[in-house]
C-alpha cells in the first residue's frame, strides 16, 4: 500500500531551484532510500516533508489524504518522525528530558517518573539499554543515536526519516542500527533511509529514489535487482565513477610530523589524551581510526595550534612548535582540512572568493605590496570551483548559501591547492557524494605521491581501509593500535574502536572452544 506520495514539488529559494516537479513515493512497511549527489534537494526534499519549508508548488499526500505540512510538530502529529544528522540533543539536560523536551503528549502535567517508565520499556522492546536519568554529554555517540529514535518512536511515529543514521558510528553498531531498522519494519513501520554509503543501500534498502539536480533520475529501483553498485554511482552523478581509489605502494622519506607523548587534559579537568606518540613521513598517508568523541579532535587541534597540550611535544621538519599558534602552525607548510568546516573552515558571510584568499591574503600571488590582487583571486577561485565542482552561481556567492557538500568541497580544494609539505585532513568526504569523495581521495593521494605528508582523520571504514599506508586507532584518548594497511581487517578495527584487542578476543575464543 502506498503510504506516502509527494507529487510534482518545486522548491525554489529566489533564483535558485532546490527541486523540481519532483514525485516521490514510499510504500507502508518499506525501507526506501533517497540518494543523489551533494546538492541534488535531498535534504530539501525531506524538510518539505518534515515541515521545515513549505513547497513553491506541489501536493503531499499521506495515507491517502492530501496534507498541508507547516512546521515539525504538524509532521509527528501526522505520524512523521525526522533523526537528523546532527543530533538535536541538549547535552546537559538528561536523556528522558530530551525526551519529552516539546512533547505535547501529556498537556496537564508533566510526569517524567511516567515518561521514564514508558521510555525503559519502550528501549528494552527495541534492545537499546539507555538510563533515562542519564546526561546526554555522557552518552556515547552510539547512544546518543539511539536516543534520538526512541525520541522519535516515543511520539508514536511510523514513519521514520534517517538523515546519514551510519556517519559516526563503529560497524558493531552499524549493524545494530541495522538491527533496530528491521524490527521496526517488521512492526510495519516504514524508513526513509538518505546514505551516501552504498553497500549500506543493498544491505538493508528495499527500494530507491535517486534525485540529481533536483529532479528525480530513477524511482523506485528494486534494491535487489541492482547487480553492481557503480550502476547506482552513476545514477548519482550522471557519469561513470570508479568506487575503488588507485595508489601506489608508498616509499616513505624523512619525519615530517612527530608528535612524541602528547596528553590534553581539558577545562573540566577530563584528560582527553593520553601519551599518544607517532610519526608521519613525506610520501605517506597516516590514517586515524576511531569513533567520534575519542580525543582524535583534541589531538588534531594540539597539533594545528588551537589547542596547548598538558604534556608531550610535536615537532614539524624536525622543529619543535608545541604549543605555537594556529597561524605559526600554517606559515610552515600546514594544510588543514577541519572537522567542522562552518565553525572552522570557513566564515559563511564571506563569498567564495574570499574564503579562498582567507589564509594567503597577505603574501604573493594573492597580494602584493599590501594590495589584493583580486584579478589572480578570481581566476584561482574559479579553477578551484571546476576542479572540485563546487556548485555555485560565481565565485562572488555568499557561502553560507551553498549546499554542506559544496561548502566542504570548497574547503578542501582551498587547502590542498596551496600544495602542503603536511596535509591534515578530517574526515575529508564527511557528507560527500560518492563521485566527489573518490575525486578528493585522488587528490589526497596525488598529494602524497608528490610527497606530502598526509595525517587522515576518518570513522569511515571503507574510507580509512582504502587510503592510509597505515592506521592508527584511537580509543578514549590513547593509542589502541597502529597497523599497516594490509594488515587491518574491518572487524580488527571496530573491536579497537570499541577499546577491545583482537588478540585477546580471540585468545579467549580459542580457550572457550
Amino acid at each position: 500500500m502506498t503510504l506516502l506520495e509527494m507529487r510534482n514539488i518545486t522548491k525554489e529559494f529566489g533564483p535558485v531551484v532546490a527541486n523540481k516537479n519532483v514525485n516521490f513515493s514510499v510504500e507502508q512497511g518499506e525501507v526506501h532510500a533517497l540518494l543523489g549527489e551533494n546538492g541534488a534537494g535531498k535534504s530539501t526534499l525531506m524538510n518539505i516533508l518534515f515541515g521545515m519549508y513549505e513547497p513553491t508548488e506541489g501536493e503531499i499526500y499521506y495515507k491517502g489524504e492530501r496534507v498541508n505540512i507547516k512546521s515539525p510538530k504538524e509532521s509527528i502529529d501526522l505520524g512523521i518522525g525526522m533523526v537528523h544528522q546532527h543530533f538535536m540533543l541538549i547535552p546537559a539536560h538528561t536523556a528522558i528530558e530530551n525526551v519529552v523536551l516539546g512533547y505535547t503528549g501529556n498537556k496537564e502535567l508533566l510526569d517524567l517518573n511516567a515518561a521514564a517508565k514508558r521510555f525503559t520499556e519502550m528501549a528494552k522492546r527495541y534492545n537499546m539499554d539507555i538510563d533515562p536519568w542519564e546526561e546526554v554529554r555522557n552518552l556515547s555517540v552510539g547512544q546518543q543515536q539511539r536516543l534520538e529514535i526512541l525520541k522519535a518512536l516515543y511520539r508514536d511515529v511510523d514513519t521514520l526519516i534517517m538523515d546519514e543514521p551510519t556517519a559516526v558510528l563503529t560497524p558493531q553498531e552499524v549493524e545494530g542500527l541495522f538491527d533496530i531498522i528491521r524490527q521496526l519494519i517488521a512492526e510495519q513501520k516504514t524508513v526513509i533511509f538518505i546514505s551516501h554509503k552504498l553497500p549500506e543501500i543493498k544491505a538493508i534498502c528495499d527500494r530507491c529514489t535517486v534525485l540529481r539536480q533536483g529532479e528525480v533520475a530513477a524511482a523506485g529501483v528494486i534494491v535487489d535487482e541492482i547487480a553492481d553498485m557503480s550502476q547506482l554511482a552513476e545514477l548519482m552523478v550522471g557519469r561513470q565513477v570508479e568506487l575503488v581509489s588507485r595508489k601506489e605502494t608508498s616509499c616513505p622519506g624523512e619525519v615530517v610530523l612527530k608528535v612524541e607523548n602528547l596528553s590534553h587534559v581539558n577545562e573540566r579537568k577530563i584528560q582527553t589524551l593520553k601519551n599518544v606518540s607517532f610519526d608521519v613521513a613525506c610520501g605517506e598517508i597516516l590514517g586515524i581510526c576511531g569513533v567520534d568523541g575519542n580525543g582524535q579532535s583534541e589531538l588534531i587541534r594540539c597539533i594545528t595550534g588551537l589547542l596547548k597540550p598538558s604534556e608531550g611535544s610535536i615537532f614539524i621538519k624536525g622543529e619543535d612548535v608545541t604549543g605555537a599558534n594556529a597561524k605559526a602552525i600554517l606559515k610552515k607548510g600546514v594544510g588543514h582540512i577541519p572537522e567542522d568546516r562552518q565553525k572552522m573552515g570557513m566564515v559563511g558571510q564571506m563569498n567564495v572568493r574570499e574564503n579562498i584568499s582567507m589564509l594567503d591574503y597577505d603574501h604573493m600571488p594573492f597580494s602584493k605590496h599590501g594590495i589584493m590582487r583580486w584579478k589572480w583571486i578570481d581566476e584561482h577561485s574559479r579553477d578551484i570551483v571546476e576542479q572540485y565542482q563546487v556548485k555555485t552561481p560565481d565565485v562572488m556567492e555568499i557561502s553560507r548559501n551553498l549546499s554542506g557538500g559544496n561548502q566542504q568541497k570548497m574547503v578542501v580544494g582551498r587547502e590542498l591547492a596551496r600544495d602542503p609539505e603536511l596535509l591534515i585532513a578530517v574526515h575529508p568526504a564527511r557528507g560527500l557524494d560518492i563521485g566527489a569523495t573518490k575525486y578528493i581521495h585522488s587528490q589526497i593521494i596525488e598529494a602524497r605521491t608528490a610527497g606530502a605528508a598526509v595525517l587522515m582523520v576518518s570513522t569511515e571504514l571503507d574510507e580509512i581501509l582504502e587510503i592510509p599506508d597505515r592506521i592508527l586507532v584511537i580509543y578514549e584518548g590513547r593509542v589502541m593500535a597502529i597497523l599497516n594497511q594490509a594488515d587491518a581487517t574491518r572487524n580488527d578495527l571496530g573491536l579497537l574502536m570499541a577499546g577491545i584487542d583482537p588478540k585477546t578476543t580471540a585468545n579467549n575464543e580459542g580457550q572457550s572452544a
